[in-house]
């Protein structure tokens, strides 16, 4: 593998690449539609692809991944690159497990089989067998497991399904000692699990009314419902536990407590981390009705359960402690001004809290990297559980009496490891640890940090073949999402192998908007301040020119749903500092956005054009309004699914059809329209492959990269 740019510009490779393979854009058709937002008139004349029911946008859609096959087939890196894709995707690979019942549970896939299998065992040293197979659900694989929840007597179990990658769920019910399901199927479940009542009679779950006719996958999704359902019985009889007529936002995540006497609601309204808190107590293990009663409504912080003990819930919020705290509050006196600080907030971002064995187990941030710190009942600090290096560990669940806990911990370069972890000694012991092609020997991660254009100083991973030259010629692919809270930590994925394998270097920015240092971070990068996240990833790719890794000509950026709209932004903000961008799944319409599916929820941190300030910040960074014409442009491939539910398709179809319709030079601008496919969940294997190959090769052609 190696570089091939010395006697051409990057200019001249595009337009003999385009040239060479006849590259020629569907037409798209135009309409005349013009909103006017606050005095502003906005053309949409690509609105008709927001149906994705009419037969002209299927037409669209086949004649668009027409030339976006022929392109990427007559692409000789193509072969190759899915060949590295594959052996190195072909290793056995293993799920955190769980107990429940006198039962462990875990997944695991033996290399390239579409979908994880649950296995079940009643201890670690027997052989264990299959619960749960969903290869077995669909012939081509995408049907899809969604969720599962054992009885608490291990007898049962509860599990979601969903078909072509559609966020909409089914759930059934599984004998395990017989391996046949019930007659119990519950429909028109999203965003929602399963908890079971101690009698092992029932479960909670939420869902939505059934969407209207050709709504299913772009209607927008208000007035969510907590229902318990009994085993045995209808869904039409399930029975309402807490909705809210007034306020079409809110929605429901349950878990019941360990002793099996209270049922934790957790009421959200929007896709950000600030939620409220409901409980409702189960006398003797059994749902009996009843009115929840509410811990907060306020939706002013993050409240996580933890444990219900001794009629006390341990709290994980970021109330007045931007980088989380521990609380305990009474539940007979559940009023704010009695909660006790367990644990305050400490320099680092607590970003998970787990209650196992009697010890409370918290999961924290440093610069991006993984602590995990144990502290007693009473809050004091006990020990730390010691991880092999700079990296990213998770897991850690289980109850208060359990005496054992599992967690993977993995790097940019080392494939996920799972270990046992006994609460009482502190000793962890590895558990499954994976054999793959990939050395991480000949590999080495470096953490930098970079300074962004207001002065804030953030950290990027840089995982590399040792030794690495730095001249500035390096094929480099850079990654980002920033938003939401979710935090961007260094960890194994086959794509960054397979990059570095080909001789590139992989780089992750932990940027604004995440949640890496907590909610201040976050919010830095939301609504009024969200240039600050495209800032900060320009400022990545700054540091990467300004220190040899790359240079505009090796750089390619990419990054997926809300990274999507990052790399979008970006390449319209500096598209002479990339060679190649590639948004997936994107959120590129920012005025529209809020009116398909969940979009609304997402509002907490983008805003809405509904508002004037916000309509004009929006407006100014709309990956779609924002294409400058008549300026030279990266290379870019934007994908999609064609039943994403989530950010709907027609976000990236507008958006690649207003790339091919303007002037931005020579640089092929396609859409690799995934069919059966939705925004990622649950994707099979096959098809995992041959997409995230393609985006590989993709920026190798672009770049001159020889691949072999």
């Amino acid at each position: 593998m190696k570089l091939t740019l010395s006697a051409l510009t990057l200019a001249a490779v595009f337009a003999t690449s385009a040239q060479a393979q006849g590259l020629a854009y569907p037409a798209t058709r135009k309409v005349d539609q013009t909103d006017t937002y606050h005095g502003t008139a906005v053309a949409d004349p690509y609105r008709w692809l927001e149906d994705d029911n009419s037969a002209e946008t299927k037409a669209w859609v086949a004649a668009q991944n027409e030339v976006t096959d022929k392109y990427l087939a007559a692409m000789p890196q193509r072969l190759p690159t899915r060949r590295i894709y594959t052996e190195l995707y072909n290793f056995e690979r293993f799920g955190i497990p769980f107990s429940e019942g006198g039962r462990y549970f875990w997944s695991r896939n033996d290399g390239l089989q579409q979908q994880n299998v649950i296995y079940t065992a009643k201890s670690l040293q027997d052989k264990p067998v299959v619960a749960l197979d969903p290869n077995l659900l669909s012939k081509d694989g995408t049907v899809a497991l969604s969720g599962l929840v054992p009885s608490r007597n291990g007898k049962l179990l509860a599990y979601g399904t969903a078909g072509a990658g559609s966020d909409w769920q089914t759930w059934k019910v599984r004998d395990l000692a017989t391996g046949q399901d019930l007659a119990d199927r519950l429909e028109w479940v999203k965003f929602s699990s399963a908890a079971w009542t101690a009698d092992g009679k029932g479960f909670f779950y939420a869902r939505y009314d059934a969407p209207k006719e050709g709504e299913k996958l772009t209607g927008a999704n208000y007035f969510q419902k907590l229902y318990y359902h009994r085993l045995g019985t209808a869904q039409a009889e399930d029975v309402l536990v807490v909705e809210n007529r007034d306020d079409k936002e809110w929605g429901f995540g349950a878990e019941v407590s360990d002793d099996g006497r209270l049922l934790l609601i957790n009421v959200w309204k929007s896709a950000g981390s600030k939620n409220g808190l409901l409980v409702l107590p189960l006398p003797k293990g059994a749902f009996a009705g009843g009115k929840p009663q509410p811990v907060t409504l306020d939706f002013d912080a993050q409240y996580t359960p933890v444990a219900a003990v001794g009629g006390k819930l341990f709290v994980k919020t970021d109330k007045g402690a931007p980088r989380g705290k521990l609380v305990a509050i009474d539940l007979k006196h559940p009023a704010p001004a009695g909660w006790k600080t367990l644990v305050a907030e400490g320099s680092d971002a607590m970003t998970g809290a787990s209650a196992v064995g009697g010890r409370f187990l918290l999961s924290y941030l440093h610069d991006a990297a993984t602590l995990v710190r144990v502290h007693a009942p009473d809050g004091k600090a006990l020990s730390e559980v010691k991880l092999p290096g700079v990296g990213t560990a998770s897991g850690f669940g289980g109850r208060w009496s359990d005496k054992e806990t599992f967690f993977s911990y993995t790097s940019l370069t080392n494939p996920a490891e799972i270990y046992r972890y006994d609460v009482k000694t502190g000793e962890a012991s590895s558990f499954k640890q994976p054999k793959t092609a990939f050395n991480p020997d000949d590999y080495e991660t470096r953490r930098e940090f970079v300074t962004s254009k207001d002065g804030t100083r953030f950290p990027i991973f840089i995982a590399a073949k040792k030794g690495l030259k730095l001249d500035g010629s390096n094929p480099t692919l850079l990654y980002g999402y920033g938003g939401f809270d979710i935090a961007i930590t260094p960890a194994y994925n086959v794509t960054a192998a397979t990059w570095l394998k080909m001789g590139g270097v992989y780089v992750l920015a932990s940027i604004r908007g995440g949640g890496e240092y907590g909610s201040a971070w976050h919010e830095a990068g939301t609504k009024l301040h969200k240039q600050n996240v495209f800032d900060d990833f320009i400022a990545a790719g700054e540091w990467l020119v300004k220190n040899k890794v790359a240079s505009p000509a090796t750089l390619a950026i990419n990054g997926g749903s809300n990274g999507g709209l990052l790399v979008g932004a970006v390449t319209n903000q500096r598209p002479d500092l990339f060679a190649a961008a590639v948004p997936q799944v994107g959120v590129m319409d920012m005025l529209r956005y809020q009116r398909f599916t969940i979009g609304w929820a997402w509002a907490t941190d983008y805003g809405t054009s509904d508002d004037p300030a916000m309509f004009k910040a929006l407006y100014a960074y709309s990956p779609l309004h924002n294409i400058k014409s008549g300026t030279r442009y990266p290379a870019v491939l934007v994908t999609t699914g064609d039943h994403d539910d989530r950010v709907v398709p027609a976000h990236s179809f507008k958006y690649a059809a207003t790339l091919q319709a303007a002037d931005t030079g020579p640089a092929p601008k396609l859409i690799r329209i995934e069919t059966n496919a939705g925004h990622g969940a649950g994707k099979p294997t096959s098809k995992i492959i041959e997409e995230r190959s393609d985006i590989l090769a993709f920026i190798a052609h672009t770049m001159g990269l020889e691949v072999k």
